[in-house]
């Protein structure tokens, strides 16, 4: 977990914690399909419009007090060797972040998970996710009480539905060994699957949420969540409207138990 320099001293985690998941696709403000195609360039090359755009991301993240990452740049050529994650946590007032690089294409490109935090996390683990094709990670971090924390997961999980199943599976098995959870990220399947049929529902989660993130000009699936142990109160939950990616980004705001912040 990286910290910038700071004289402050770190907060105490509060009773209640707004948090946020977004897909940023890399910083591309995609908004049509044929985007993808017209715009592919903006997946390995530079931009301007990816700077501006990731302003915008910035002055959204910085309301909330965590934040889960999918599709960041590590610093390559697309990116203009800008590290996504650490700018979007220093331009919007995160203290704590760590990233996780998944898929390192060296200059190319270097797919990443983030998580951002403006209490100071207890400890910050990364898991490697097994697939065939390398290139999906999951990142815990844990916050307040070491005895009883609450553990956030952030994870970007597989296309193929059996790559999906084998991920769910061992991050069940990480799950399983934590009472307070938040589970977020773009987990590339509908929630009834989630709950239903996947590994998630040997655990205690449950959902917090079930909104259409995707795309984001015309949200038609529900790909991106949130999913809280029942030890956490959900207080609120919604999509934000705002069109920086393909994806939109989902909120909530939660109230934690007593044992979590005495410590």
């Amino acid at each position: 977990m990286q910290r910038h320099n700071t004289h402050k001293k770190p907060a105490p985690l509060p009773k209640r914690l707004r948090l946020l998941s977004y897909n940023i696709q890399g910083g591309i403000p995609t908004q049509r399909f044929r985007h993808y195609i017209t715009r592919s360039w903006q997946h390995v090359l530079p931009d301007v419009a990816k700077m501006d755009n990731l302003k915008l991301i910035a002055n959204l993240l910085h309301q909330f007090d965590i934040v889960a990452l999918q599709e960041a740049d590590a610093g390559s050529v697309r990116s203009n060797y800008l590290n996504q994650v650490q700018y979007l946590a220093i331009r919007a007032g995160f203290p704590y972040w760590h990233q996780q690089i998944n898929r390192n294409l060296g200059r190319f490109a270097q797919h990443s998970n983030g998580i951002l935090s403006k209490y100071e996390p207890t400890d910050v683990k990364d898991y490697r996710l097994p697939s065939r094709i390398p290139g999906r990670g999951a990142i815990v971090m844990e916050l307040g009480n070491p005895a009883e924390p609450l553990a956030v997961f952030v994870m970007h999980l597989s296309l193929s539905k059996r790559a999906r199943l084998e991920q769910l599976a061992y991050i069940s098995s990480l799950i399983n060994h934590y009472k307070h959870v938040v589970l977020m990220g773009d987990l590339n399947a509908p929630m009834s699957f989630l709950i239903e049929h996947s590994p998630l529902s040997k655990t205690h989660l449950r959902p917090a949420s079930s909104h259409y993130t995707f795309p984001s000009w015309r949200p038609r699936k529900d790909i991106d969540h949130i999913l809280v142990s029942p030890s956490l109160v959900v207080n609120s939950t919604h999509v934000m409207p705002h069109q920086y990616s393909d994806h939109l980004p989902l909120a909530i705001e939660i109230s934690l138990p007593d044992q979590i912040i005495d410590h």
